[in-house]
């Protein structure tokens, strides 16, 4: 399928599905409230990411062009305690690559990365975020919950975005009017044992931008 004929027929409308990530372009289109980038993790790293221990994960938050990722991300995970591994290797590089992807789509000088560990009901209400776009990717545990409003209530439909897969969605400050309606949120996981893995990138204007 190709990606302008899954904006029609996905079942949650304005959200696109690509392939392939240069296919994500199409959420610069208008009415695309989202792009989602279907791919699966390789085995052999999801079956590391789910069994490391939850102490181990990287976790932070920082303001950084996109030529310092990969070190960032590096510091990260020494800071973490991570052991030298290809599958260590896999999570750097893979960040630092949805990062360049996220800063070409959106031209944008710098980004806000945060990487983080949940064990909670973060972010539990659906909401939009205010900021002009953001990717997330949960490398760990349940994706993102997303759905179309129509009344300003809470989406009739709730879809879950597949771990490890990006989604790309516009916030408050995206210029498009009126808005898409698209909220999103964390999926409820406490008390359930659970600990998500999960990266955000925010496009910034400056290394100050830092709300």
């Amino acid at each position: 399928m190709t990606l302008a004929r899954a904006l029609v027929r996905n079942e949650a409308i304005g959200v696109a599905v690509a392939d392939k990530p240069e296919d994500l372009k199409t959420f610069l289109q208008p009415g695309c409230a989202a792009a989602i980038w279907r791919r699966q993790p390789e085995p052999a790293f999801q079956k590391w990411i789910d069994t490391l221990d939850p102490s181990l994960l990287p976790q932070g938050r920082i303001v950084l062009p996109t030529n310092v990722v990969t070190s960032a991300v590096t510091a990260l995970c020494d800071a973490a305690g991570i052991p030298d591994c290809t599958e260590r290797d896999q999570l750097i590089g893979d960040v630092s690559a949805l990062a360049e992807i996220f800063a070409e789509l959106k031209n944008t000088p710098y980004l806000r990365l945060r990487l983080q560990a949940v064990t909670t009901n973060a972010c539990r209400k659906f909401h939009i975020d205010a900021i002009t776009a953001r990717l997330v990717c949960t490398y760990r545990g349940p994706g993102t919950q997303y759905g179309i409003s129509t009344d300003g209530q809470d989406p009739a439909r709730v879809f879950s975005v597949a771990t490890g897969a990006p989604i790309l969605l516009r916030g408050t400050l995206w210029p498009e009017k009126p808005a898409s309606g698209m909220l999103h949120r964390s999926p409820p996981i406490e008390g359930t044992g659970t600990t998500r893995l999960v990266l955000v990138l925010d496009a910034v204007d400056s290394p100050e931008d830092d709300i």
